[in-house]
């Protein structure tokens, strides 16, 4: 009789071989992932700045404005001192104090000497309902016709909105939207024509959760967009997330917020309106609107020291506000101080600051606004 052939022991060997090998190699990817994972999360950490706290800077004669109870994300000024101002705005993921109330665009007249905020009524026809503005800027036309760009979110979507600014009757006249397929996320605006603009997209994607993918794995796919009624075109990338955006005094550089890489970007303007960087100014704190000081020329920077108390709300441990002014940022070394900085005790998650003739307004993402007179 033959004797009994040992071929299925080896067969069994061999799987148990190759079972294991897979195990490995299965492990050895996990390990890899879990890695990547956390340096991932470290980094995100870092770029929120999620360990930071702030030392107050007060400034004397402040007062919260009236009215304003969940947000003042934007403000621009016009040269006569009318203040518009951008309130109400949600995102998926972020807190409202107000969550079912629609924004609105706000007035103060800071040439009055006890200013208060009133609503601009907008005309008929346009939704009240899904107003959901974000940033702003003002244009004024040759025939002193003021134009209102405003960032809509309209149920989480993107649009630009050009209203016709109306002072006798306080009102905006809705004249025109606008989408495109390259302002997917568009954040902030500054306005260089009567339909002509610059905006930041602050991510590559709309879907909420490519959003959260892109800015977990530090894809840099952020950018900025001319828009004209003829032509539309990338003029910008390689940003983190394109933020705040705004204008030399004499239109030759145009000054973009990086908010999760801490920067200020310099680029030059082209006649072609083209941009090309000329200089990126590194700070330690998320910076989000820039204002123009129309008196010196300075920069001044509403910024979230703490970029992970902004996003992960707790009323024991609000986020705190700071507001930046930045002197000679063409310089080698442009000066920067602290106008004002609080731990979120008085305003929380201070979003924009604007001055007029040594009046500062500082906005928030979703808290209250002040008023002070410097």
């Amino acid at each position: 009789r033959a004797p009994p052939t040992v071929l299925p022991c080896r067969r069994e060997r061999g799987c148990a071989g190759s079972r294991a090998m897979g195990r490995l190699v299965a492990l050895s990817l996990l390990g890899i992932a879990l890695a990547l994972l956390g340096e991932r999360l470290l980094a995100l950490r870092n770029r929120l700045k999620a360990s930071r706290e702030v030392k107050s800077v007060d400034l004397p004669n402040c007062h919260l404005i009236k009215g304003i109870e969940a947000g003042a994300d934007d403000i621009d000024i016009l040269p006569n001192g009318l203040a518009f101002l951008s309130v109400g705005l949600k995102c998926p993921g972020l807190h409202s104090f107000s969550p079912d109330k629609p924004g609105g665009i706000l007035m103060m007249d800071l040439k009055k000497e006890n200013p208060r905020a009133l609503e601009l009524r907008i005309s008929r026809g346009f939704n009240l309902a899904s107003f959901n503005p974000h940033g702003i800027s003002t244009f004024i036309d040759n025939d002193d016709t003021v134009y209102l760009f405003v960032v809509n979110h309209p149920e989480f979507k993107n649009t630009v909105e050009i209203f016709k600014f109306e002072e006798e009757e306080n009102s905006l006249l809705h004249l025109k939207t606008i989408k495109h397929e390259l302002l997917p996320s568009v954040n902030d605006i500054i306005a260089v024509g009567p339909a002509h603009f610059y905006a930041t997209n602050d991510h590559y994607f709309s879907d909420p959760f490519l959003k959260y993918l892109e800015t977990y794995l530090n894809l840099h796919w952020a950018n900025v967009v001319y828009y004209s009624p003829n032509e539309v075109k990338v003029v910008a990338e390689g940003f983190d997330a394109a933020n705040g955006i705004n204008i030399s005094p004499d239109k030759k550089y145009i000054y973009v917020a990086d908010i999760l890489a801490h920067e200020i970007h310099v680029l030059e303007k082209h006649p072609n309106m083209n941009l090309t960087q000329l200089k990126v100014l590194k700070l330690d704190t998320l910076v989000d609107n820039l204002s123009i000081d129309p008196s010196s020329g300075d920069i001044l920077v509403g910024c979230h020291p703490n970029g992970q108390k902004l996003f992960i709300y707790d009323p024991n441990n609000p986020p705190s506000s700071e507001v930046l002014r930045i002197q000679n940022i063409l310089s080698e070394k442009p000066t920067v101080t602290t106008v004002y900085a609080n731990n979120g005790s008085v305003l929380q998650g201070s979003s924009v600051a604007s001055v007029y003739d040594r009046k500062l307004l500082i906005g928030t993402l979703y808290h209250r606004a002040l008023y002070c007179e410097l």
